[in-house]
């Protein structure tokens, strides 16, 4: 099943929506966040620096990288979607 970040992606390059539209559901949606604690001392830090990277969380902004680095959107769009996705992630942290 596709998210719906892969989606509104997928609608901005066939054309069925505009960059304006995909930026603006970007900044109206709720977007996951890691739940991994900070690393307490620079031995934990060195540590996690050799563990594998996490999986990429689905319907998150890291379905948004892995379209840029696909070739599927500009860095211009990349660039300005990026900005939706960090203002909508401020915003709601500002409303708690």
């Amino acid at each position: 099943m596709a998210s719906e970040v892969a989606e509104l992606i997928r609608a901005l390059r066939d054309g069925r929506m505009t960059l304006d539209q995909v930026e603006q559901r970007f900044r109206e949606r709720h977007w996951p966040q890691r739940n991994s604690a900070e690393p307490g001392s620079y031995l934990e830090m060195a540590a996690r620096a050799q563990e594998d990277p996490d999986p990429d969380v689905p319907d998150s902004f890291d379905d948004v990288v892995a379209a840029y680095d696909r070739g599927e959107i500009t860095r211009q769009q990349y660039r300005i979607l990026a900005q939706a996705v960090a203002d909508s992630i401020r915003a709601e942290g500002d409303s708690r």
